[in-house]
């Protein structure tokens, strides 16, 4: 028994010696989980093949763990360019760092899969090498073009963000400024993205960055937070939003308001930053880069050899299923991610700003 105790005291230790990250919110950290969580209900609901109403409610739900990821990566970068002027190209190469290893890796695997098995594949006969280069440089998304990767559309948009942002801050000053000015500015700049959405299109998940700025501008005025209650409220209302036909506006304004306030009561402490600050949800939450990228084809992989599922059986397979997708994206983080991306060499302050991608 005591060489049993020993042993998984060993394991406990190694597991955190390599989840465990030195720097940020522990609280943060499990929202990440969450979030892919939530990404993950959307792409095992849609590839299990059920027609079930709540497993229809479930997907709906999980897309929003994106606008989670947008809404903490507008907090962290925000941040980091309030605290202290950055060369825009030290700024971008430390963004590189972190987005490219892990993606670069995935999209290796993507691309011999796409060789392997042509008939499958998303790369066209006619203008391939074109088509390639619009996903190495994370293009489709903001623009018309299919990703290969299929949850990578949104690293255009953090890329997006990321080259918007520091241009932003520099252009319009915002360092030099007031609080209150800096909060109105954020807000005419959303509301004026918001009109352009309504008027001419446009890609409203964008706006969820402003909510994380403007979220960074909540906490840094130290001022009390809202009660649990009052969040949990505003969050219920967001997902009811989700579950009703709306207009564009309303989900997004709902999305931003819910999420703004669960990340504002988290980082504030209390009940609901104890529940976010779990271990497991936050060493998910480590690795949740990782895990977005892959987990889409291990799941692939996985109804390849159970086929579609309803019932009673779509609910006992998801905890399987969903560790059957944590392994491989484990594998990636500790070989890719936390080797290239997360190293000790990377600066605290570089480290303090990782994107939520």
């Amino acid at each position: 028994m005591p060489s049993m105790a020993r042993a998984a005291f060993s394991i406990a230790d190694w597991l955190r010696s390599r989840f465990e990250l030195e720097h940020g919110i522990r609280s943060m950290e499990g929202l990440r989980g969450f979030a892919v969580a939530l990404v993950f209900l959307v792409h095992y609901v849609s590839l299990a093949g059920t027609t079930a109403p709540v497993a229809g409610a479930l997907h709906t739900i999980g897309n929003s763990g994106v606008d989670l990821f947008f809404v903490l990566s507008g907090y962290l970068i925000y941040g980091s360019l309030m605290r202290r002027p950055q060369r825009f190209g030290s700024f971008m190469a430390r963004r590189v760092e972190r987005i490219y290893p892990a993606f670069l890796a995935v999209f290796a695997v993507y691309l011999a899969l796409s060789l392997a098995m042509p008939a499958h594949s998303k790369i066209p006969d006619e203008g391939a090498a074109t088509y390639l280069l619009a996903n190495l440089l994370l293009l489709p998304g903001i623009f018309p073009i299919e990703p290969m990767i299929t949850v990578a559309w949104s690293l255009s948009y953090e890329m997006f963000f990321y080259l918007l942002a520091p241009l932003a801050v520099a252009g319009a000053r915002l360092r030099e400024r007031s609080r209150p000015t800096r909060v109105l500015l954020l807000s005419l700049l959303g509301a004026a993205y918001a009109g352009y959405c309504l008027w001419a299109g446009g890609h409203p998940r964008l706006l969820m960055f402003v909510a994380g700025m403007l979220l960074h501008e909540a906490i840094d005025a130290r001022r009390a937070a809202p009660g649990v209650g009052i969040t949990l409220a505003v969050l219920a209302l967001s997902l009811g939003n989700l579950l009703i036909p709306s207009s564009p506006a309303l989900h997004v304004l709902g999305m931003m308001a819910g999420f703004g306030l669960l990340c504002w009561s988290c980082f504030q402490g209390g009940p609901l930053a104890a529940a976010f600050s779990v271990t497991p949800l936050r060493w998910l939450g480590n690795m949740s880069y990782s895990y977005y990228l892959l987990h889409g084809m291990a799941l692939h992989a996985a109804f390849v050899l159970i086929g579609p599922i309803d019932g009673l059986r779509f609910w006992l397979a998801l905890p399987i299923v969903f560790a059957w997708t944590v392994l491989p994206c484990a594998v990636l983080y500790l070989l890719i991610e936390r080797r290239f991306s997360l190293a000790p060499h990377v600066s605290p302050s570089a480290s303090a700003v990782r994107d939520a991608a």
